[in-house]
This record gives structure tokens, C-alpha cells and sequence, in this order.
């Protein structure tokens, strides 16, 4: 993988925590996702 893919995609990780992070636990909930679960969504999504 190249630096700019790797670059791209920890942009992409932390911008995902990021906004999850920002929800509340009620939105959180309705996603079917736990405050504890955010950095392995995150992962997931990015293909981390």
C-alpha cells in the first residue's frame, strides 16, 4: 500500500471516529453501535 493510500485512509479512520464520537449514545444505539465499539467500526469501514 502506498503512503498516500495509508494517509488516505488514517483521514478517513479519524474522521469516522470523529464524527461518531460527536453522536449521542441514543444515536449510537439506533446505529446498533456501543461508544466502545467506535474505533472498530471505524476500521471496518475504512477496510483498516
Amino acid at each position: 500500500m502506498n503512503i498516500a493510500r495509508s494517509f488516505s485512509n488514517w483521514r478517513k479512520y479519524r474522521q469516522t471516529v470523529n464524527e461518531l464520537g460527536r453522536m449521542s449514545n441514543r444515536e449510537l444505539h439506533d446505529l446498533g453501535i456501543h461508544r466502545s465499539e467506535i474505533r472498530r467500526v471505524a476500521k471496518e469501514a475504512v477496510g483498516i
